[in-house]
């Protein structure tokens, strides 16, 4: 099972938020500090912001900012709100599955519990958790020195 880039990318725009709660970062900021498209991290932004995990403004002192304390923003519900769907086999999809196995398969029941404890893990955590988790390490330390040129003093 892989998650889709956008969600991949919602979880790493929150990572880097909850290290900047001072103020409103700009989206071009994260695009250049993780190396992506701007254009798909605004999309992924109007997600996060749809589901409240962010708030964005527009405009020269705008940004985008944790819309809920850390603690509150659940990883599993982040990832549940970001994938299109979880139908890791095609059986899972009602409306397309052409399956001829299906009356006489046990794989499904054995894929939905994996699915599950998928998130029964994840439900666990919540944003605050993997900051704690980190420890004093910080994701910008990890990132290209020029990338987070617009933070550094000139």
């Amino acid at each position: 099972m892989n998650l889709t880039l956008h969600s991949d990318y919602s979880l790493r725009i929150l990572l880097y938020l909850a290290e900047h709660t001072d103020r409103p970062v700009a989206t071009r900021e994260i695009s250049e500090a993780y190396g992506v498209s701007r254009n798909h991290l605004v999309r992924v932004v109007e997600t996060l912001q749809l589901h409240g995990f962010v708030k964005a403004s527009a405009g020269r002192s705008g940004g985008v900012m944790l819309g809920r304390d850390p603690e509150s923003i659940n990883v599993g519900e982040v990832v549940r709100r970001t994938e299109p769907n979880f139908r890791i086999v095609e059986c899972f999809d009602p409306v397309a599955n052409t399956c001829r196995i299906l009356p006489a398969c046990s794989l499904r029941g054995v894929l939905e519990q994996a699915l599950e404890a998928f998130f029964k893990v994840l439900d666990r955590y919540s944003l605050a958790d993997l900051v704690r988790m980190k420890g004093a390490q910080r994701i910008s330390d990890f990132l290209p020195v020029q990338a987070l040129g617009s933070r550094l003093p000139a």
